[in-house]
C-alpha cells in the first residue's frame, strides 16, 4: 500500500546528486512536479554522509521510489532551494501502513 496521492498536496523539484567533479557537484537533470507533502519543521537529524548531527528545516514525504540521495537539491513549494540531508524508504509489508519516501532537508 502506498501513501494516498490525495495527501500529497505540494509539488517539489528534485535534482539527484551524483557526485563531485573538478568543477563542483554533479546533478542529474531536474525532476519537476514531484507530488509531496512538505512539513516545515525544525528537527535535529544525523547526516548520512558523516554521521554528524545537523538541523533539518523541512521534511518531504513522497511516493516510494524517489531518487533523492543525500546531497540532492530540492526546490520546495515556496521556491526555496535546499539540500537533502538524508533519505529513508519506509515500508511495512503486510501491515496497513502506507509506504513512502521521506527526505529530510537543510
Amino acid at each position: 500500500m502506498k501513501v494516498p496521492v490525495a495527501l500529497l498536496r505540494h509539488r517539489v523539484t528534485v535534482e539527484p546528486y551524483r557526485g563531485d567533479s573538478a568543477y563542483g557537484p554533479i546533478y542529474d537533470p531536474p525532476v519537476a512536479d514531484v507530488r509531496a507533502l512538505v512539513a516545515h519543521t525544525v528537527r535535529q537529524v544525523r547526516r548520512a554522509s558523516d554521521g554528524r548531527e545537523v538541523v533539518s528545516t523541512a521534511q518531504v514525504i513522497t511516493l516510494p521510489g524517489l531518487d533523492c540521495p543525500p546531497g540532492s537539491r530540492v526546490t520546495l513549494p515556496d521556491g526555496r532551494v535546499t539540500t537533502a540531508i538524508s533519505t529513508a524508504d519506509h515500508t511495512a509489508p503486510g501491515l496497513p501502513v502506507p509506504a513512502c519516501t521521506e527526505v529530510m532537508t537543510e
